[in-house]
């Protein structure tokens, strides 16, 4: 599974800022996996639908993502669902999520644990 995560900012971060920023994507992340495509038994993260995850020094979040199909009827609930949990982490300021469809997503993106969830390991 390939996700971009990056920090952007121009001042130079103590090791404690470090810490901070490191300890918020872990918990950005856990914000994602509970985030569940409501038509398959499998977080959002572990699917692979995140494709890029962007906090500046100010803690906004920009996050790209896709779904499994570009047609899912389903799309405006996923996407406002990641944005509520991201934004519910303490310490994010906002979240901006851009839905994309390239690349297209395939089984390759997922998880090994979304793999074995679904029986296609």
């Amino acid at each position: 599974m390939s996700l971009k995560f990056r920090w952007f900012g121009k001042k130079k971060l103590s090791q404690e800022d470090k810490e901070r920023k490191m300890a918020l994507e872990r918990d950005i992340i856990m914000a994602l996996r509970q985030v569940y495509d409501p038509e398959i038994p499998v977080n959002v993260y572990d699917l692979g639908l995140i494709y890029e995850l962007n906090v500046d020094d100010d803690h906004n979040v920009h996050i790209r993502m896709t779904l499994t199909a570009p047609n899912c009827p389903m799309a405006d609930y996923v996407v406002e669902n990641v944005k509520t949990a991201v934004e519910d982490v303490p310490g994010v300021v906002s979240a901006k999520i851009d839905l994309v469809f390239e690349p297209v997503w395939d089984k390759s993106r997922m998880s090994e644990e979304a793999l074995i969830e679904l029986g296609l390991d």
